[in-house]
């Protein structure tokens, strides 16, 4: 099974306490609150995937950044490389293995991917989402997410802060697949230049143009 990072995170993490819980619009702001802090953020990561049977299918490690309004950069290592980077009009894919570039619109559905959350707006998330949230001891909070379009690329999508610093996303989708997303080494609102954002790839590269 190969997994796509752009349909990523998916996970369903049995939570033993019994935490305090709330659905209503006050989440959802509590939410937009959390991310207009985010100006960048920055990390490392480990992502576990696994089937509806809980088995483990792949565990991919890397790195993103993102930037607002509309930079986002991702990159997994291992086992296979793969960048993906946005300038909020555009996404390319670029697969060094394949020596091939992949770019696709901006449109509507990649832009309510969860990796969107930390770049674009987030204004208006009571439009596409029904969020809750769990606090955990007072510096935990775990928010939920259930996208309101039956054709969104997860079903649900948890997102933990503790002391306002995201450190995991947790997501599942419509074939049960499930995701765990943890991120180390967390820089919030650092210096991170455009450049940052921009891909480098030799001109033998083929190019594909995903037009809508």
């Amino acid at each position: 099974m190969t997994f796509k990072p752009l349909s990523f995170w998916l996970s369903a993490l049995m939570v033993i306490a019994m935490p305090a819980m709330a659905q209503d619009k006050s989440a959802t702001e509590r939410l937009a609150n959390e991310l207009r802090n985010y100006r960048t953020y920055q990390a490392e990561f480990v992502q576990t995937v696994s089937d509806g049977q809980g088995n483990k299918v792949q565990e991919v490690r890397g790195e993103l950044k993102a930037k607002r309004p509309g930079l986002f950069y991702w990159e997994t290592r291992e086992p296979m490389t793969q960048l993906i980077v946005s300038d909020g009009e555009e996404v390319e894919v670029y697969d060094p293995d394949l020596d091939q570039v992949t770019i696709h619109p901006m449109d509507e559905q990649m832009a309510n991917t969860p990796a969107m959350l930390l770049s674009g707006k987030v204004d208006n998330l009571e439009e596409t989402y029904e969020v809750s949230y769990r606090t955990f001891g007072g510096k935990t909070v775990e928010y939920t997410l259930k996208p309101k379009s039956p054709d969104s690329l997860f079903v649900s999508l948890a997102m933990t802060f503790y002391e306002g610093e995201l450190q995991e996303m947790r997501l599942e989708d419509s074939l049960d697949q499930r995701s765990v997303l943890r991120f180390n080494q967390i820089i919030v609102n650092g210096s991170v230049s455009d450049s940052a954002f921009e891909l480098d790839y030799p001109d033998s590269v083929d190019i594909i143009r995903d037009q809508i």
